[in-house]
């Protein structure tokens, strides 16, 4: 049986209490005289799916906020939704920095292909964009373009999949969905009646698109599991 928490409608913070006025006011104050250099650097939002490596049976929609570390490498910043709740993060980089690592970590890393060639992936239009859809489109391709090459590391601390109200345990080594299944296909579609996208659209967008050989230690999950 494959679980999966929807992200769009749970929006409690930890306590299922709204934040409070006095908080407010500390945020507002601070926004006021302070700098967030390391959240200006954000440079794309993207929609994905991933799945515990070690019970790939369960499944977390997550929103990414990206930002570049240098040429080869990036890192997104994953939250449960857009108003709350930090649930990890993916570190993500070229196949040529991953073979410089160490066989042992590669395993822990998880390829692109699937994600982009299937339309899962995507780089949600804003509400209320008056960029024209072909444009947007164009845009996000060509992201995908470069996101389908790269290899990612992802931990998640807080499982919101389960109800945890804190970040609980260790941190869980996630994956990324390799294969169409029926648990793939019942949230991706439920996904793209939400953000009003079409996976069987993107993925004719991205036909052109080369599929990477992928490394053989990357995935390193039992796929037969994969809800």
């Amino acid at each position: 049986m494959c679980s999966c928490f929807d992200t769009q409608t749970n929006l409690n913070v930890a306590d299922g209490k709204l934040v409070l006025l006095g908080s407010k006011a500390i945020e507002t104050g601070a926004s006021i005289v302070q700098e967030f250099l390391p959240l200006k650097n954000v440079c794309a939002y993207l929609n994905a799916f991933h799945v515990y490596t070690d019970d790939p049976t369960r499944r977390v929609e997550a929103q990414n906020y990206c930002m570049h570390i240098s040429e080869d490498a990036m890192y997104h910043i994953r939250y449960a939704n857009p108003n709350a709740r930090l649930i990890g993060v993916e570190y993500m980089i070229t196949r040529e920095l991953y073979e410089t690592l160490d066989p042992e970590e590669w395993k822990l890393w998880h390829s692109h292909s699937f994600e982009v060639k299937s339309g899962q992936l995507v780089m949600p239009k804003p509400v209320g964009s008056l960029m024209p859809t072909k444009l947007w489109e164009i845009a996000e391709t060509k992201e995908m373009e470069d996101m389908v090459n790269l290899y990612g590391k992802t931990w998640h601390m807080w499982q919101v999949d389960r109800g945890d109200k804190l970040p609980l345990g260790k941190p869980m080594l996630m994956g990324s969905f390799v294969k169409e299944t029926d648990g793939f296909r019942a949230a991706v579609d439920d996904r793209d009646k939400r953000f009003g996208v079409d996976r069987h659209h993107k993925a004719k967008l991205r036909v052109h698109i080369p599929s990477p050989k992928i490394h053989p230690d990357a995935d390193a999950w039992d796929h037969s599991k994969q809800c």
